[in-house]
């Protein structure tokens, strides 16, 4: 028997929520499946559940929301066994893309009582959990800045992209990983665990979200023309090397379990589409399949 608690993130994306609890109560109504609504919380901290689940028997956590809401929801209570389901209700929202899950709720809400759990993958960030993507330098000064947006959505991120592109600076890092250490200049570095930055934007083309590995994608300092010229290769399909068969090229496109950045110029960074405190230090490791998500079968 199902029981299914449902987190709705207020502010998330720029989707008009009005109608949606509604929306979700006939659904689920319909479907014969117990079910609570709960707010998103500004902490992130959804620990406070873990009784809730334990004494009400809760099968499913499905959150309303985008990227960083299902970070923290999934972190939280990763260890409670429930499988997760998402309603894209974010800016971005590149982990549901990723799994297939449609942007339109009544559909996505069909995917929660037809779909299958499957065990994703997901990674730390020093102790911080992530599911889909951590970055640091140009798109975290973005995320940084979008967080501050009064009007949230696509139209808002897409402009603080061209406003800051022919200002963006380098970054200096040192990264360790697969048994190498080397230094580099850098406009971005991203970490992902899904193939996408959000809205269908692909970073790591050869991003699963279920095999055991990171995609690092370090975006080296060249001309802003050059730079347009390589996102859009990297975009239909960069290629995985070796970290030392890449060194030389304009985009370093590898993947590993683990790895260590060391941020010498203090670039800002981001998990999930969040602004995240920067670390002078960065250690970062997958966890191989921490999670269930429910995903169109």
């Amino acid at each position: 028997m199902r029981n299914i608690i449902y987190i709705i993130n207020p502010i998330s994306g720029s989707g008009v929520k009005k109608g949606l609890e509604q929306l979700i109560e006939q659904k689920t109504k319909n479907a014969g499946i117990p079910f609570e609504i709960f707010p998103s919380v500004a902490s992130g901290d959804y620990s406070f559940l873990i009784p809730v689940i334990k004494e009400k028997k809760i099968t499913d956590v499905v959150i309303a929301g985008g990227d960083g809401t299902v970070s923290q929801v999934a972190g939280s209570l990763m260890n409670t066994n429930v499988n997760f389901g998402i309603l894209p209700f974010g800016s971005g929202n590149g982990l549901a893309y990723a799994a297939k899950i449609p942007k339109q709720p009544a559909k996505a809400l069909d995917i929660i009582f037809s779909g299958k759990p499957s065990a994703i993958d997901g990674f730390y960030v020093n102790d911080q959990f992530a599911c889909m993507l951590c970055g640091l330098g140009f798109d975290a000064k973005v995320a940084h800045e979008f967080a501050k947006q009064p009007k949230r959505g696509l139209k808002t991120y897409a402009s603080l992209v061209s406003k800051n592109f022919f200002a963006a600076d380098t970054y200096d890092f040192i990264v360790e990983s697969n048994g190498l250490t080397f230094s580099t200049e850098a406009f971005f570095i991203s970490v992902a665990n899904s193939n996408q930055f959000g809205n269908n934007f692909t970073i790591a083309p050869r991003a699963l979200l279920s095999d055991g590995l990171l995609d690092i994608v370090i975006v080296k300092k060249t001309a802003k023309p050059l730079l347009l010229f390589n996102l859009i290769k990297q975009i239909l399909g960069g290629r995985i090397n070796k970290v030392e068969n890449s060194l030389n090229l304009p985009v370093i496109y590898f993947q590993t379990k683990s790895l260590i950045i060391k941020n010498k110029s203090n670039a800002p960074m981001h998990i999930d589409g969040d602004p995240a405190e920067t670390p002078e230090e960065l250690k970062i490791e997958v966890n191989k399949k921490c999670f269930r998500l429910i995903q169109p079968q």
